[in-house]
């Protein structure tokens, strides 16, 4: 079946992990994607584990896209990507504010080559704002946004920096569907335009806890506010493996579900607990009740069949290789195999849509930096002795083992 966004051209020039995250979402759809690389690399590529000089971390970002490696300072570099954005829809770039517009490839002079383009640029703060110039990571973000701190708040004020790069992926997500949209108003108008996504307005936007941070006016006592989701229980079962269990056990209904499935209905009569306030005050002989009745479970699926016949959902903690390794992941595909460019392979994440009438999902291999080269600029009408001169005179680079040319 066709992929949905067959016909659509990207020209990528992002890097790391927001930018390549989107616009691995775009090849997963169906777009072709031109990744530009610096000769330098992209950071990612030198990172382990690693193996054919393909890192896993870039493959995992970067498989199914075309790379043609440019000196962007060099005038000659700069009119070959004059030349790939007629005949490109979507530029998407992660750089600081204004670095495009030093290279020559700001988003006026782009657009006057082609008024169809949709311009994605993803960044920290925005372009326009009073932190414009601000160094913008992950880590710095999450930081600023407000999610290190609540993280470490809710363990008991021990603040570290979260392992997984939210502020990036979230921002990913949200620039891929930017650009969809745009993509859809050019239908309508024959206009392409200028999308700015910030990381810092992602970090807000997707905190379904930040309506509560910005409540200033009072509250009951006693409540529990935006579900209490920090105190849900990670518990020890009778094999050692950990569960968490999704629900507050002093919320109405849930504690209710709790006790019947351990068979302490008495605590339910008691007056202490007749409300979430009583409750809250009483919370330790709750966990108390559900922690020793937990350890008395042999296992996670003896303790998710007791708890749902309750409506409690119940979950493993598990590592993300032996998620990859369940009866789900194996049915539904879930982890795929890629080239390692040497006749083995790298798993990777699959991406996460089915559709009913197209295919989707990861293709290709990982490519080696400047290993299209040839391929694009021959679409673009250079001949071939062109193209020697300008890797000659280090317009074009690549890095491409003999064996995988």
């Amino acid at each position: 079946m066709a992929r949905p966004l067959e016909g659509i051209r990207v020209l990528d020039f992002s890097r790391v992990l927001a930018g390549p995250h989107c616009s691995r979402a775009l090849a997963d759809l169906g777009a072709e994607v031109i990744k530009i690389e610096p000769p330098e690399g992209d950071i990612t590529r030198f990172t382990q584990p690693r193996r054919n000089s393909v890192a896993s971390y870039y493959a995992q970002q970067n498989t199914g896209k075309a790379n043609l490696s440019l000196d962007l300072s060099k005038p000659e570099a700069i009119a070959i990507v004059e030349r790939l954005v007629a005949t490109c829809d979507v530029v998407l770039e992660n750089f600081r504010p204004g670095v495009m517009e030093r290279l020559g490839l700001g988003v006026e002079h782009l657009r006057s080559l082609r008024p169809e383009l949709v311009y994605v640029s993803i960044n920290g703060y925005g372009a326009s704002s009073p932190w414009s110039d601000r160094r913008a990571y992950a880590p710095v973000v999450g930081a600023e946004a407000g999610l290190t701190r609540s993280q470490g708040d809710a363990r008991g004020g021990h603040y570290a920096n979260d392992r997984h790069s939210h502020a990036d992926v979230y921002t990913a997500l949200e620039a891929t569907v930017a650009v969809l949209a745009a993509i859809n108003q050019r239908h309508n108008t024959g206009k392409g335009q200028h999308v700015e996504v910030t990381m810092a307005q992602t970090m807000l936007y997707v905190n379904e806890h930040a309506h509560d941070a910005l409540w200033d006016d009072t509250v009951p006592d006693g409540v529990i506010r935006s579900f209490g989701t920090g105190d849900y229980l990670v518990l020890r079962l009778g094999d050692g493996s950990d569960v968490i269990v999704s629900g507050h056990p002093a919320e109405a209904g849930t504690f209710e579900y709790f006790m019947r499935a351990i068979d302490r209905t008495d605590l339910i009569e008691r007056d202490e607990f007749a409300d979430v306030a009583g409750r809250l005050a009483n919370l330790s002989e709750i966990i108390e009740a559900i922690r020793t009745h937990a350890a008395s479970v042999a296992n996670p699926e003896a303790y998710e069949a007791i708890l749902s016949r309750h409506r409690l959902a119940v979950g493993r903690l598990r590592t993300v290789s032996e998620f990859a390794a369940t009866d789900w992941a194996i049915a539904t595909g879930a982890v795929v195999e890629v080239s390692d460019r040497g006749g083995g392979t790298i798993r990777v994440p699959q991406s996460p849509w089915t559709f009913s009438e197209s295919t989707t999902g990861v293709t290709g291999e990982p490519r080696y930096r400047g290993e299209d080269n040839r391929h694009v600029l021959a679409g673009l009408g250079y001949s071939a002795e062109e193209i020697d001169r300008l890797e000659s005179d280090g317009v074009l680079s690549s890095r491409v083992p003999k064996d995988a040319r």
